[in-house]
């Protein structure tokens, strides 16, 4: 695999090693000890898989938790999105800041989103299949939205329509708002 640093430390894109032929290709999207070693640099556990399906224009999140904080590992298997990581960690240099990267089928890249970060992605394709590990469980009564749109993080979405929003993410939380608490 080759890792690709981002302007965030910690942050990682990841392309694995495609091998393919006229039959189709075969790659390692997980591998314990290349993980460990060439991206976090320190044990690193998984708990939960998840996979979502999203049709053209949906923007999910920024989504984070306040308590089992989520560390994901994150890939397109089917479409392409746009996909956002902000750094809430309060104590970071780059707090407020954010990495945005297309993710799809055909790069098959993967980005690594460490724990204390929101996270989230606009569907760009006319439909996307989004697959994630996490290094913690869901937890619903933790789980917040920081606004998409919020002018203080300034995220260049890719918007060619008006996104599509759940009501929590409508309802996002301002980053200003985030620090007070």
């Amino acid at each position: 695999m080759k890792v690709i640093e981002t302007k965030i430390i910690d942050v990682k894109i990841i392309e694995p090693e495609v091998f393919g032929d006229e039959r189709g290709f075969f790659m390692e999207t997980w591998n314990q000890n290349k993980f460990e070693e060439l991206v976090t640099g320190k044990p690193t556990q998984f708990v939960q898989d998840n996979h979502s399906k999203s049709k053209k224009g949906i923007l999910r999140g920024l989504h984070y938790q306040t308590e089992n904080t989520q560390g994901k590992l994150v890939r397109v298997v089917s479409g392409e999105v746009f996909d956002v990581a902000v750094d809430i960690r309060k104590d970071s240099p780059t707090f407020g800041k954010w990495i945005g990267v297309y993710l799809s089928a055909e790069n098959k890249r993967q980005l690594w989103i460490p724990e204390g970060f929101a996270h989230g992605f606009y569907v760009t394709s006319d439909e996307a299949e989004f697959v994630y590990k996490c290094t913690d469980y869901y937890n619903p009564n933790a789980e917040h939205s920081l606004l998409w749109s919020d002018s203080h993080i300034g995220v260049n979405w890719p918007l060619n329509i008006e996104p599509i929003l759940s009501n929590k993410d409508k309802n996002g939380t301002l980053l200003i708002d985030m620090v007070l608490i």
